[in-house]
């Protein structure tokens, strides 16, 4: 079966979870993504390599950078994870990959930017958010505020919007026949993912009182998880009135002894009463009251006992494909198709031999490189 991104040639230099992320998401749709390690490397603990092939070049070796070089000149996409200079510094930048090859999407994939106070200094998810500003909505009232795990700036703000950026590129690349660069910040994404909460604040209709004690952060209590009798949660979000006095009727109580839905004053009052209700069952026998209802009431379920993640969205005729190997392995051997991939992309015997011998290369069948 056909796959949409089927013949996209795409050259991912090895880096942390953002950038393979966004590599994840075109092999996942039929790219041939080939990751580029370090041919000191023994193993790359990057987990989102499935669907991917890996050559180790010695990027301080000059025949290694013209080896990428020539590589990239039969690429369609480049995608690159580190500080802005970096790539420049060792000759790959995009003046020089885009002069060789003027159709090549070059993708930029930061924390910070390319430019601006921050650029250059070292971050994480938590600062990007931070400097975002969208950390500060996030958490619970008069509690510091809390971050989804690394979710919101590597992942949505980061390695999904560096995907979108590429296929922009390519879609208009189809029309002007030229590349260009794809500058993902994430500081920028996560801000980006975040707009409904930005307009909303700003049109005076949501977001307005202090973290956490919102309709939308916690503060309601019908918009919240609780406890079970068992130590497991329920998810609750029955926003709308008609929602609502479903989740009153099943939750066995009576909604003229309650204060009105959208009484701001008595929810802390409400969401005690849910709290003790919730209480009352296991989650499983919530469940069982809950289920196939408009309550919007759902049980809390372990991620990590959830099958391994299909890749998204779902396509009629052209889906993505597996993004789990038979063997259940999720690393990639570091240059395990070194040769392979330097074949294909026309170096010959000889050339590839002289790399071994530059220690400019390394991978299986190869002569390992000892730097």
């Amino acid at each position: 079966m056909s796959t949409p991104l089927a013949g996209l040639k795409v050259i991912e230099i090895a880096g942390l979870a953002p950038a393979p992320f966004a590599g994840k998401i075109l092999a996942d749709f039929g790219a041939d993504v080939i990751r580029v390690d370090r041919s000191t490397s023994v193993m790359n603990l990057d987990v989102l390599a499935n669907n991917k092939r890996s050559i180790a070049i010695n990027l301080k070796s000059p025949a290694g950078i013209e080896a990428l070089i020539r590589l990239t000149e039969k690429a369609d996409v480049v995608i690159e994870p580190f500080r802005p200079g970096v790539m420049e510094r060792l000759g790959l930048g995009p003046d020089v990959l885009l002069a060789r090859n003027p159709r090549l999407i070059y993708a930029r994939m930061t924390g910070f930017g390319q430019t601006g106070h921050y650029a250059k200094m070292a971050g994480h998810d938590i600062n990007y958010l931070a400097i975002s500003g969208v950390l500060s909505t996030l958490g619970k009232h008069d509690e510091k505020p809390a971050f989804p795990i690394n979710l919101l700036a590597d992942f949505a703000g980061g390695g999904l919007i560096c995907a979108m950026g590429v296929l922009l590129a390519l879609q208009e690349r189809s029309r002007s026949g030229k590349g260009q660069v794809v500058d993902a910040a994430m500081i920028e994404g996560a801000s980006y993912i975040a707009s409904f909460v930005y307009n909303m604040n700003k049109a005076g209709a949501l977001f307005q009182t202090p973290r956490g004690t919102g309709q939308l952060d916690g503060g309601a209590p019908f918009y919240d998880t609780y406890k079970t009798k068992d130590g497991k949660y329920m998810a609750v979000g029955a926003i709308e009135t008609e929602f609502y006095k479903q989740l009153i009727k099943l939750l066995g109580l009576d909604e003229d002894k309650l204060p009105e839905q959208n009484d701001v004053a008595n929810w802390p009052k409400v969401k005690e009463l849910f709290t003790t209700t919730f209480l009352q069952k296991t989650q499983d026998e919530w469940v069982k009251v809950f289920d196939l209802t408009d309550a919007c009431v759902t049980p809390v379920l372990d991620y990590y006992s959830m099958p391994t993640p299909p890749a998204a969205p779902r396509l009629s005729r052209t889906p993505g494909i597996a993004t789990e190997k038979a063997n259940g392995e999720i690393f990639l051997d570091v240059g395990g198709q070194t040769a392979q991939i330097l074949t294909e992309a026309g170096f010959s015997e000889k050339e590839v031999q002289d790399l071994v011998a530059k220690k400019a290369i390394a991978g299986a069948g190869l002569e390992k490189a000892s730097l």
